[in-house]
């Protein structure tokens, strides 16, 4: 199933047009206030990275292409929060009970910031499957693409690249499996591989198809060529 979100390489959405050199980091100050809060509510350990993702994805396509950058994030938060039982519609309507939460011990506190995101969240993980490819080797994505564990799921394979021939650049490690991480399905950790692919292999008409493009894959989005 594909979502509207999977836009890369798509024709007929116009240039990609980068902020100049010395643009401020945001543009206005709610945005940086929606980072901060979509921050601050991941600390509260009730999803990962994957099913924050996942909840952007699964915005109405209307929403999502109607909505700015950081309205997709807003918009996805107020749903994961409903969704998984922390806050209700009637909290965030600004009608909600004044008793304390009981998530409030785990709230991120102003002086713990700078520590949080100095750590970061590793997906690197010990174990899982042992690496089937080597650098240099050829390897073709497979097609289709798409969840094979969730119909219609959060997967890192993107469309554009479903069914291309690239070869084995160098392996990442293990990492946590984001089409089951976003599921809560474990984190099921595999090899990731950086894969570089022609741009020939992933567009019909690219403006340079000798020009590579490396993607991140793990290792069952992957087929020996």
């Amino acid at each position: 199933m594909s979502r509207v979100h999977d836009m890369g390489g798509r024709f007929g959405d116009g240039p990609v047009r980068p902020d100049a050199p010395n643009a401020p980091v945001f543009a206005t100050e709610w945005h940086a206030r929606a980072l901060a809060v979509t921050l601050a509510c991941g600390a509260l350990g009730q999803w990962n990275i994957d099913t924050s993702r996942h909840a952007r994805e699964k915005l109405s396509p209307i929403d999502y292409t109607r909505f700015s950058y950081y309205e997709i994030w807003l918009a996805a938060l107020a749903d994961l929060l409903v969704h998984k039982c922390v806050l209700s519609e009637d909290d965030l309507a600004g009608q909600g009970s004044d008793a304390p939460h009981p998530l409030a011990e785990k709230r991120l506190t102003a002086d713990a910031v700078a520590g949080v995101l100095a750590k970061g969240g590793p997906a690197d993980r010990e174990g899982g499957p042992e690496p089937l490819f080597v650098e240099g080797q050829a390897v073709r994505t497979r097609h289709p693409g798409g969840n094979r564990r969730v119909s219609g799921g959060h997967t890192r394979l993107p469309t554009y690249a479903t069914g291309a021939t690239g070869r084995i650049l160098r392996l990442h490690g293990t990492h946590v499996l984001p089409d089951s991480a976003a599921h809560g399905l474990g984190e099921a950790p595999e090899p990731l591989y950086a894969v570089v692919f022609p741009a020939g292999e992933l567009w019909s008409h690219p403006e340079n198809p000798e020009d590579e493009v490396v993607l991140d894959m793990w290792q069952s989005y992957l087929e020996l060529v």
